[in-house]
């Protein structure tokens, strides 16, 4: 046996060394490797893609990364069952050794940076044209930066990563500065807008104007009140963005990409994760512990829409006469939906929301797909979730007006806009003649509305840093009994931040906690 193994041994080695030339240039050709990766146009569009998809939030439990109706339940807007982490965002139990959001946010904005990065170095490794070149670029500066604001929302100043790093470099690196972190998403927002053309090469992809509405974004966040209007100038004279002119039809798969949608991310049925768990988790539920809704509007946002007229709300039947974006955000009592009328909305012949729900009156209408007869499969919702619409640069200016104090009734003029330009809203006109503190009023109740349940709702409480002036807010079910109470002793000034995430801390000794976390 001995000597067999070894005249196998003589022959092996005997056929490695006559073939060693030609296996030394030979690489994997099932795989992608560095060796062989990227070729071509198509290998740089596929690294593309890979940026992109990081932009979808499959699975909800984490909290994704724009929180869409999900993260309005760390608000008074909804309500989340449980003791997840998005619930302790919005109640005042947030800790630094959570997960979920904290964590997610983090390494998944720090992993469409790295690959933002490593598309750019490979821009230079592959024969392209000038055009195309630039269009890469752009897209690849554009999700950088996209990655980079979301990471100065939630956390301020971050380390800033625009090259490969070594393992030792990534243990060391330091937080930039808040002020720094905003200035390198406005940088790439800055090259995105140079290179990228008024439409994009395909549905789906960034062009001119979502660079520009997002660098809005950025302004807004940071009170840049004069940038905010020179870029949404900017957006204007694109000449591309309007209305949609019904507001319950936006938020429809068979309106997807229509003309108020400047950014979305989107989706597709399938059975390979291209869908999304939105409309389980943030729609109408089945009363199922699979298929039930989560996060659920609650009574605080009910009593936040005005009457069409401007009456006041008939205490009788409080859902009558009422501003309609009101039906078509929340599923509320007598309801059409699901191809049937419930015939008091009180549960079990309500809401039907998880069972380990306690609030189960109402429940989220905004982008729900499908009749109870015909819903997606659970995970393969299609429809798209918006970014960024032109509601919000309109709302955007109109804000900047009235903070600078410069010409108020014309922003009023605009946030009318908001209220009459729909053929499916129509609700009376805010008069003119109002201070700057009514003003403003008025603007931050009409974000509020008008983005419900889409999960700008957080931001805007921090930026405008107004958590302790509307906290502590009861939630109720409902028969009135007391579910919880949001911050039952206040809101703190450190809660607009998130903590670093305690991982990322044991791993950098040069990364600092925000304070009091």
């Amino acid at each position: 046996m001995k000597k067999i193994y070894n005249y196998l041994f003589i022959f092996l080695l005997s056929f490695c060394i006559s073939c060693s030339d030609q296996y030394l240039e030979i690489f994997p050709e099932d795989k992608i490797t560095t060796a062989n990766f990227p070729q071509n146009e198509a290998d740089i569009k596929l690294a593309l893609n890979g940026v992109y998809s990081l932009l979808r939030e499959s699975s909800i439990y984490n909290e994704g990364l724009f929180g869409f109706g999900v993260l309005d339940g760390a608000t008074p807007n909804a309500f989340n069952w449980g003791n997840f982490p998005i619930t302790k965002m919005g109640n005042g139990q947030l800790s630094s050794t959570d997960a979920d959001i904290i964590t997610f946010r983090w390494t998944r904005c720090y992993a469409i940076i790295f690959r933002a990065n490593y598309l750019l170095k490979a821009l230079d490794q592959v024969k392209l044209s000038d055009a195309a070149k630039n269009t890469y670029k752009g897209e690849a500066h554009f999700l950088r930066g996209l990655a980079y604001s979301l990471l100065a929302d939630a956390y301020g100043g971050v380390p800033i990563v625009n090259s490969a790093l070594t393992t030792d470099e990534a243990r060391v690196i330091a937080r930039a500065s808040k002020e720094a972190t905003w200035n390198q998403v406005i940088a790439d927002y800055d090259v995105a807008i140079q290179n990228l053309g008024i439409k994009a090469p395909e549905v789906g992809r960034a062009d001119k104007g979502a660079a520009l509405g997002l660098k809005m974004r950025a302004y807004l966040y940071q009170n840049m009140y004069d940038k905010v209007l020179e870029v949404a100038q900017q957006i204007e004279a694109l000449n591309k963005y309007s209305l949609f002119p019904s507001y319950e039809g936006l938020f429809k798969q068979e309106n997807e990409n229509n003309s108020e949608v400047i950014f979305d991310v989107q989706y597709i049925s399938g059975e390979n994760s291209q869908g999304s768990f939105h409309d389980q988790f943030c729609g109408t539920g089945t009363g199922s512990f699979t298929r039930g809704s989560r996060y659920v509007p609650t009574d605080n946002l009910v009593d936040a829409y005005e009457t069409i007229d401007g009456s006041p709300v008939n205490p009788n039947d409080k859902f009558k006469n009422r501003d309609p974006r009101l039906e078509f955000t929340i599923v509320i009592p007598g309801s059409y939906i699901l191809g049937f009328r419930f015939p008091n909305y009180i549960y079990p012949g309500g809401a039907f929301n998880h069972p380990g729900n306690r609030l189960k009156h109402l429940s989220a209408r905004k982008y729900r797909e499908g009749q109870m007869a015909n819903l997606p499969t659970s995970g393969q919702s299609a429809i798209n979730n918006i970014v960024m619409r032109y509601a919000d640069v309109l709302l955007a200016k109109a804000e900047a007006m009235i903070e600078l104090n410069k010409n108020i009734d014309e922003a009023i003029a605009i946030i009318n806009r908001i209220r009459t330009e729909r053929k499916d809203v129509k609700i009376s006109l805010i008069p003119t003649g109002l201070s700057q503190q009514e003003a403003r009023i008025r603007l931050r109740k009409e974000r509020r509305i008008e983005f419900a349940l889409e999960g700008l709702y957080w931001s805007d409480i921090r930026r405008w840093n107004i958590g302790k002036d509307i906290y502590p807010v009861v939630v109720k079910d409902h028969l009135g009994g007391v579910i919880e109470t949001k911050f039952p002793t206040g809101y703190l000034d450190y809660y607009n931040l998130l903590p670093i995430p305690v991982n990322e801390l044991s791993l950098n000794p040069n990364l600092v906690q925000n304070p009091k976390w």
